[in-house]
């Protein structure tokens, strides 16, 4: 008896690597003690929010019990909230935006949902470069599109622009870039992103339905070593730009997103109302009010980034120590290391004997590599140097 549709059951059986590993922890931790286990597998956020945030809520919490205090709000957001994103995101992107080209959404995730869902039609293609997130092929498949994966120029893990032409065809409706990325922490570079630009509005220039230029934002606050994150909106009509707060407040199980457009964009009002409906009609209905107003209130506000580069130095010395190749992060609180003879399930497998968790490239479309978030505690990552070096160690000897 086929109780779930196929689709979802060919999702499940590819279930994400993170969330397997993940669960994976939870079992040693019950088996070892959680100071025993060394959980780099999920870009949970563990850093406070502002210290804002508590006479915030406070605020906020008193104006909860008037009448309406808890109640819908306009589908597209808070009105003086999505003033103050396109204030923001006109500072940003150095671009003019305003209140009605922005949309508040259920995170990132959310954002590009509803996105997906007012442009695609079965069997248009999301082409993106490869490592990519990895829910991506199940956001945009939900709707009938194809993710189309372009493999990235390692150890750079900037864009294969060559291939990426190469791979855009009359059925290509998204190009979806993440900058800073997970898993690689690479920040594009301004030549990069101009070059896309380009691509995009050389492929415009002879159709009638656009192709656009997606850029999913939500670790855009977190550079390091003074990288620049160049604006994404300036280069092209058809720039799409998608953030959200889950990582830059720590406000992830709040889910505050939002997606703004060009100010140039053709028809920018249809697609803002589109995209206001399907965030009705696939049952947002709109974002959490408490969550909107809490980052409306914090918007100038952030975590402080000095606590992740410390982890991020910390975690470089670990596999430096250990004889892993890597390619230092630019941003994001992610490494993606080689792993050792190519092979990345191999080796997140020996690093569980030493109860060090990681996440196989594979499960972000890029063999041969392995995910490792730094968003621990800054004493986990010490503590499992020695669960690295003795999986190294143990793969060295298998040449």
């Amino acid at each position: 008896m086929q109780v779930i549709a196929q689709s979802i059951q060919k999702q499940m059986e590819g279930a994400s690597w993170i969330r397997r590993m993940f669960e994976k922890g939870l079992e040693l931790k019950k088996e070892f003690g959680a100071d025993k286990v060394y959980d780099f597998s999920l870009g949970n956020p563990d850093i406070p929010p502002p210290q804002k945030a508590r006479e915030a809520l406070q605020r906020i919490t008193e104006n909860a019990v008037k009448p309406m205090g808890l109640g819908y709000c306009p589908n597209a957001g808070l009105p003086a909230f999505r003033d103050a994103l396109a204030e923001m995101l006109t500072r940003q992107q150095s671009v003019a935006v305003k209140a009605a080209q922005v949309v508040v959404t259920c995170g990132a995730a959310g954002a590009l949902t509803s996105f997906f869902r007012a442009v695609l039609e079965p069997g248009d293609e999301v082409v993106c470069p490869a490592p990519y997130f990895v829910e991506y092929g199940a956001y945009c498949g939900h709707f009938g599109g194809v993710l189309k994966a372009v493999p990235s120029l390692a150890p750079s893990f900037q864009p294969d622009l060559a291939a990426l032409e190469a791979a855009i065809t009359e059925k290509t409706r998204v190009l979806i870039i993440n900058s800073p990325n997970n898993p690689t922490g690479v920040v594009y570079s301004q030549e990069t992103l101009d070059q896309l630009g380009a691509l995009v509005n050389r492929v415009n220039a002879t159709r009638q339905r656009p192709l656009f230029l997606v850029s999913d934002e939500p670790y855009r606050f977190l550079a390091y070593d003074g990288v620049r994150v160049p604006p994404v909106l300036p280069l092209s009509p058809f720039a799409v730009v998608i953030g959200s707060f889950s990582k830059s407040l720590s406000l992830a199980g709040e889910r505050i997103g939002y997606i703004a457009i060009s100010p140039e964009m053709p028809d920018g009002a249809l697609l803002m109302n589109a995209v206001t409906m399907t965030n009705r009609t696939l049952g947002f209905v709109n974002a959490p009010i408490l969550g909107q107003q809490l980052a409306m209130t914090l918007l100038n506000e952030g975590v402080d980034l000095a606590i992740y580069d410390r982890r991020r130095k910390a975690m470089a010395k670990v596999l430096t120590d250990a004889g892993i190749a890597f390619t230092m992060p630019q941003g994001a609180f992610y490494f993606f290391p080689q792993a050792p003879l190519g092979d990345d399930h191999g080796f997140v497998q020996e690093l569980v004997k030493y109860n060090v968790l990681a996440v196989p490239g594979s499960g972000f479309g890029f063999p041969g590599y392995f995910r490792l978030s730094f968003s621990v505690e800054d004493s986990v990552i010490p503590r499992s140097a020695e669960g690295f070096k003795a999986a190294a160690a143990a793969f060295a000897n298998k040449r």
